[in-house]
């Protein structure tokens, strides 16, 4: 959110000169004005946590130049906190930035269609980056993977957000890769396996995901020699499903303690208790 009010605070003063930032004025009627750094820096509380704004400044106007945004917003915060998660859920297709910004901000934004593309242009540049990045160093121990159905205007089909999450060697959790794939298929995680290779990802010793067969079928291919597990949580979500609703609770404590049994012998006694509570 920090990141993309500063990138509107920008675009408000770029759209009122009609220049970009150290573009010199060449139209003789061109706006009679020039940017002047930036005021004190601003916080502003929100829904999501407090971010810290700098204010460009504008000197040269015939009125001393006041953003529209700034104000719109502090006036919204609890309109941004209610709207998030509405167009997430709702699926925010490409085409519903304009609305969505203006939703954030109010009806008077200055944002025209070329700021919006604008903005779409450099949030995507930022994302091909990341994604891209090197990951030669990373001492990698064991990775999650899963793909996350949303609907969020990704494609005009239903997609999955590819995910793979790693566990390093100091205790940390690293996003390695985020990517939307057609319905997990072996050719989906086939890109995604091959890209982490090619960004320096030479071995995972083990990679933990649920049953779909799309991560199975190709990591053979890519990681020969990395190990296989089914993720517990999908188990026990599966084993849940088939259990009466009134009698979960308890099955859930008995399928917490079958993983994280110190022998093999009182995993073997949990999931017998399980089998007499499913009956």
């Amino acid at each position: 959110m920090q990141g993309l009010i500063q990138d509107l605070l920008e675009e408000e003063v770029q759209e009122l000169l009609g220049r970009q930032k150290y573009e010199r004025k060449q139209a003789v009627d061109a706006v009679q004005g020039y940017r002047n750094g930036y005021g004190k820096n601003r916080h502003l509380t929100l829904s999501c946590g407090t971010v810290e704004l700098k204010r460009p400044r504008v000197r040269g106007l015939e009125q001393r130049f006041v953003s529209k945004i700034l104000p719109l917003f502090v006036r919204r915060t609890r309109e941004v906190g209610d709207l998030l998660p509405e167009l997430y859920l709702r699926g925010l297709a490409e085409g519903d930035f304009d609305m969505a910004l203006r939703g954030l901000l109010g009806e008077k934004a200055p944002l025209s269609a070329s700021t919006v593309a604008r903005l779409k242009e450099k949030w995507q540049a930022e994302y091909n980056q990341w994604k891209t990045r090197s990951l030669e160093g990373l001492q990698i121990v064991y990775t999650w993977v899963d793909g996350l159905y949303v609907k969020a205007g990704l494609e005009k089909e239903k997609a999955a957000v590819l995910a793979v999450v790693a566990s390093l060697s100091d205790g940390r959790k690293e996003i390695l890769h985020l990517c939307s794939g057609y319905r997990e298929s072996k050719e989906s995680w086939a890109e995604v396996l091959r890209a982490l290779n090619k960004r320096g990802v030479a071995h995972i010793a083990l990679v933990v995901a649920d049953g779909h067969l799309g991560i199975w079928a190709v990591l053979p291919e890519v990681y020969p020699q990395t190990r296989e597990q089914r993720c517990w949580n999908h188990k026990e979500v599966n084993v849940l499903d088939q259990i009466p609703r009134n009698k979960q609770a308890e099955a859930g404590l008995l399928l917490t303690k079958i993983p994280y049994s110190p022998t093999r012998a009182e995993a073997e006694k949990a999931r017998d208790k399980l089998g007499n509570v499913k009956k």
